[in-house]
C-alpha cells in the first residue's frame, strides 16, 4: 500500500513537471564501519559491561566446530542464514544482540584484534579478524582463545574502574 502511494506521488509529480526523490527504507540497519585511527588503536580505551557481554556472547556463538565458518568473507548474511559464523560475524552478531547496532571499532572488537596481533606475533593482516580466522593453522580453539584473552583484558579494566 505504501509503495503504491509512493508510486502514485511520483507519477503525479512528474505529470506536474516536478521532480521527487523517493527513498526506500533499508531492509536492515547499515553496519557502522569506522576507519581506524591512532586513538582507536590504543589498548587502554575505557571498557564497559557491554564490551564484556559482547565478548561472552561471541564465545557462546562459537561454541563448537559445527557452528564455526573458517572461510570468512566479511559478509555475514550468509553466515546468519547457515548458522555457521566466522570470528568477525560472531562478533558482529554479538554486538547487534547486545547493543542493537554494530559498532565496528567498539572496545570489545578492538581487544579481539589486539589479541589476534599478540597471538600471531605481529603478522601483517589486511583484516585482522578475517585473516586470522582464515589462516590454515587457525583452529576453533585459537579463535576461542583470542576471545578469552580479550574478555580477560576487559574484565581487568572493569575491575580497575
Amino acid at each position: 500500500m505504501t509503495r503504491m502511494l509512493a508510486v502514485g506521488l511520483v507519477i503525479g509529480s512528474l505529470a506536474l513537471g516536478r521532480s521527487v526523490a523517493v527513498a526506500t527504507p533499508p531492509t536492515q540497519p547499515a553496519a557502522q564501519i569506522t576507519p581506524t585511527t591512532d586513538d582507536l588503536e590504543r589498548r587502554d580505551r575505557p571498557a564497559t559491561d557491554d564490551d564484556l557481554r559482547i565478548l561472552l556472547k561471541a564465545h557462546e556463538l562459537l561454541n563448537n566446530d559445527a557452528v564455526w565458518n573458517r572461510k570468512d568473507d566479511r559478509e555475514c548474511a550468509d553466515d546468519e542464514a547457515t548458522g555457521k559464523r566466522s570470528l568477525f560475524c560472531a562478533l558482529q552478531k554479538a554486538c547487534i544482540d547486545v547493543l542493537g547496532v554494530y559498532d565496528h571499532r567498539r572496545v570489545a572488537l578492538q581487544e579481539v584484534r589486539f589479541a589476534v596481533e599478540d597471538a600471531t606475533r605481529g603478522q601483517d593482516f589486511e583484516h585482522r579478524l578475517r585473516d586470522f580466522n582464515n589462516l590454515p593453522t587457525t583452529h576453533l580453539a585459537d579463535v576461542q582463545r583470542v576471545l578469552d584473552v580479550a574478555a580477560e583484558r576487559v574484565k581487568a579494566r572493569l575491575k580497575s574502574k
